[in-house]
């Protein structure tokens, strides 16, 4: 009986002009964003290939000096690697920071240069951008946005319709079950959807597998599965509305109306509204305890190593201070650095966790979080940033150590080896995605996204039950 109502609905749906204007309406949409990602992508992978050239270069120069040279200057600029699905979520990538360079060594002279650390330009990571970007023609767009309300033009008479037209009383009179009724109309209603899409889908990525200029790995293909189910459950949250809507309603133009009102505060003014009240309970941050932190900090390394910093001699205690001054000074600012840092991270996730009530930015995190672009993926790449520092410095340190005839000091020329370095022997910086992480930590979202389909499928079925005919 579920078959034969299914296949009803299927059928109604596949012969409306509604079926045809939507699958017209997915193609030239998917059509457009294959293209754009084609002319797009392989800028961004030249431009991020050409400053990772730029900066291996000029470490490579650094190795032709000395061990201390390298220590001093370090490895330059680290850059986020694009996404190869940047054209699934562009996201908040535009707005957030591409690289994380190594902070300047000490100037004060040409004798007090320091050692290498961490700066981190976070200045753009803000409340201002944790819902949707509408001006992006994305998946993210196009499932958000458009597929949302085609869900809903497809369900808002599949209730009321029928009572409309009188055949809803004969449905009943033949003893059908309410629940198969619901249940029938709700399939056919999500496989009439899933067609255009997913042809639309298959076609897109037909476009951009087949070209040279992007390269999509298995993971990638993975990453696409999951996006792609995280779409029909979106698109299932849309249908349960409908049909709760269209249950209530006694006419299918009322339906349709409360179905786009609800629409356009669900998916358009919520996830802005959300953002706007979610900033103004995290304010900018200021600037000015951190330099206050950092000042202090460094007043007391120089009344603790002011003597052997200025010093002009070269015995192990002179050069072992100066060592500790470097060392301890980069260490105190990479710290005040990633504590200002973590603040600021806990800021967004505050903002983002209240702009979770809407499913449009609750999608939006998701497929961010899939494609590799966004927040989410800024974090890993700190993080990755963070890890191959720890390997650097261990490298100068494993460096310097297995020359016996060094003073093992790092930091200071006269204490580290003067051997030549191989290029090839440094590590690289290799920026790196991990798609169980990033499903361990969109559980939480991914479930609450089925609960609000369990919601709305529930509250449909209570309000079928009540229908009166």
């Amino acid at each position: 009986m579920i078959w034969h109502i299914t296949r009803r609905e299927l059928y109604d749906n596949l012969n409306s002009l509604r079926f045809a204007l939507t699958t017209m309406l997915l193609l030239a949409l998917m059509l457009t964003n294959a293209i754009g990602h084609l002319r797009e992508h392989p800028k961004r992978m030249q431009k991020y290939n050409d400053a990772v050239s730029e900066s291996m270069t000029r470490m490579a120069s650094h190795t032709d000096d000395s061990l201390y040279k390298l220590a001093q200057e370090g490895p330059g600029k680290l850059y986020k690697k694009p996404s190869s699905l940047y054209f699934c979520a562009a996201g908040g990538d535009p707005v957030l920071p591409d690289t994380i360079e190594g902070g300047s060594p000490f100037g004060y002279s040409e004798h007090l240069r320091g050692v290498w650390k961490l700066k981190y330009p976070d200045a753009n990571i803000n409340m201002k951008r944790v819902g949707p970007d509408v001006t992006k023609l994305d998946w993210a767009f196009v499932i958000g946005y458009v597929l949302s309300l085609i869900a809903l033009l497809f369900t808002f008479d599949a209730i009321s319709g029928e009572r409309e037209r009188g055949t809803l009383r004969l449905m009943f009179a033949n003893s059908v079950p309410r629940h198969i009724v619901l249940i029938g109309k709700f399939l056919g209603a999500l496989i009439s959807v899933s067609i255009p899409f997913t042809l639309a889908v298959l076609i897109n990525l037909l476009l951009i597998s087949t070209s040279n200029a992007v390269h999509l790995n298995t993971e990638a293909w993975g990453r696409l599965g999951i996006i792609f189910l995280i779409a029909l459950l979106y698109m299932c949250l849309f249908l349960a509305l409908g049909l709760l809507v269209s249950a209530r309603a006694q006419r299918s133009a009322v339906s349709l109306v409360i179905l786009l009102l609800i629409w356009i505060t669900v998916v358009v003014f919520m996830p802005s509204t959300l953002a706007s009240i979610a900033s103004e309970f995290s304010p900018p941050m200021s600037s000015e305890p951190f330099w206050k932190r950092r000042n202090q900090i460094q007043e007391e390394l120089w009344q603790k190593y002011s003597r052997w910093v200025w010093s002009g001699k070269v015995d192990k205690e002179t050069l072992t201070g100066k060592s500790e001054f470097f060392i301890q000074d980069a260490e105190a600012e990479e710290r005040l650095n990633q504590e200002r840092l973590t603040e600021k991270v806990a800021q967004v996730q505050h903002a983002r966790a209240i702009t979770r009530i809407s499913p449009a930015t609750l999608l939006q995190h998701l497929l961010e979080s899939f494609a590799g672009t966004g927040f989410e993926r800024h974090l890993q790449f700190v993080e990755n940033t963070h890890r191959y520092a720890r390997q650097f410095r261990e490298f100068v340190a494993d460096t310097d150590r297995s020359d016996p005839e060094s003073l093992h000091i790092i930091g200071v020329r006269e204490g580290m080896t003067k051997k030549k370095i191989l290029p090839e022997a440094v590590p690289k910086f290799e920026d790196t995605l991990s798609l169980s992480k990033d499903f361990n930590t969109r559980a939480t979202e991914l479930l609450l996204l089925v609960l609000f389909v369990m919601v709305l499928l529930s509250g449909s079925y209570l309000a079928f039950v009540r229908v009166e005919v």
